[in-house]
């Protein structure tokens, strides 16, 4: 292996682009008309597009993944508790948080890191008014099983979504389940607007209070009825993600091939796990590559192993390490849930790199890393 490759830095992500010369068109009309915000063409055009491939009724794209979903919370005007999961990142917490709501947590599955099902309905109060699971890595919750627990016990369900843009389940789009779903289109997603994300829902009603909400409860020049806050996505984010979703099949296929090969290469290596889901039945979008490491299998642990891999210019990521529970911010707060899996995987969790320009020998550089475990001889100086 050529110097060249062994002194190379790989970071665990790498946000896609489209080609230049298609933004530039875009980009020359909004210097011509001076529309850059407000629900301009382009991102009237971007809701109508996102509507069709999601295959929602409503849709209203927003700044962010995490203003999308605090809206969405808002806007159905929630009470009391909410069972949710920690491991994720911090914005499910905190968009919890900040509408006033308390939330519960439930344990999640160790084989794919989504929240527990079985669990919630023992987690199920008086109190407890919605449900907040998510689609972590991508991997689908059981979004049958928790239909059924929502509707026996009459609660919302709004999806964290961020990691599951473009992704079916049996044939249909993810973004159908529960009440609602917010997806992040931030710039280290599958499909990405720079910054940015959406609201779906099939529900009116919803989507009406969400727009109302998401430019500061305006409603016209002399009328604020709601107390909202500025979340509109803007021209230059919403021709982003026009061009981008043009190229969102064949960049989903280019990481699909790497993703197999990672699966491939580190399911033969005993202590490393990767996640299950059924490929017959889940079309995945290949954002990330999660493994767990157990270290009395593998020999070393995972702190060790995200050490060594820096050491050769790999940069993986502890992702998701602590788990939102465990966060500085929250430890005067007393949240119900007992979540040792949760606590016990996000010390064995470990985020490999995968990208759409991502080369194929950059992935096998990897897994030969992993599989020697002893990396001090293939030192970069």
């Amino acid at each position: 292996m050529s110097n060249n490759v062994m002194n190379e830095e790989i970071y665990v992500t790498k946000p896609v682009l489209p080609p230049f010369e298609e933004y530039e068109e875009y980009l020359r009309d909004i210097w011509n008309t001076h529309q850059l915000t407000n629900l301009g063409k382009y991102t009237l055009e971007f809701i109508g597009q996102l509507k069709e491939y999601l295959d929602v009724e409503q849709c209203l794209t927003l700044c962010n993944g995490h203003m999308a979903l605090e809206m969405i919370l808002q806007a159905m005007n929630l009470s009391g508790e909410v069972i949710t999961t920690p491991f994720t990142f911090a914005s499910t917490t905190h968009a919890i948080v900040r509408n006033g709501l308390t939330p519960v947590f439930c344990d999640i599955k160790e084989s794919d890191c989504t929240i527990d099902a079985d669990k919630i309905e023992s987690l199920i109060t008086d109190k407890t008014s919605a449900i907040v699971p998510v689609h972590v890595y991508g991997m689908p919750c059981d979004i049958k099983k928790i239909e059924e627990i929502a509707k026996k016990h009459n609660l919302k369900v709004i999806y964290d979504a961020a990691h599951a843009f473009g992704e079916k389940v049996n044939g249909e789009s993810i973004a159908k389940a529960g009440d609602a779903s917010m997806f992040s289109f931030h710039a280290t997603k599958a499909f990405n607007t720079i910054e940015g994300g959406c609201a779906v829902t099939n529900d009116y009603d919803v989507i009406k209070r969400v727009y109302q909400l998401h430019n500061f409860g305006i409603m016209d020049e002399e009328n604020v009825e709601y107390v909202g806050a500025n979340a509109k996505m803007n021209e230059f984010q919403a021709a982003m993600g026009l061009c981008n979703l043009k190229h969102f099949e064949e960049n989903r296929l280019k990481r699909k091939k790497l993703y197999d090969y990672y699966r491939e290469r580190l399911s033969k290596i005993k202590g490393i796990q990767l996640l299950k889901y059924d490929e017959d039945a889940v079309e995945l979008n290949y954002t990330y590559c999660p493994i767990i490491v157990n270290e009395d299998d593998y020999g070393i642990n995972r702190d060790d192993l995200h050490k060594l891999l820096g050491e050769q210019g790999i940069h993986v990521r502890k992702y998701f390490y602590p788990i939102t529970n465990e966060f500085a911010c929250y430890k005067d707060f007393d949240f119900n849930g007992d979540v040792p899996i949760a606590h016990r995987v996000s010390r064995q969790i470990l985020t490999l790199p995968l990208y759409t320009d991502l080369e194929m020998y950059q992935v096998q550089r990897i897994c030969d890393l992993i599989e020697k475990r002893e990396m001090k001889n293939e030192s970069r100086n």
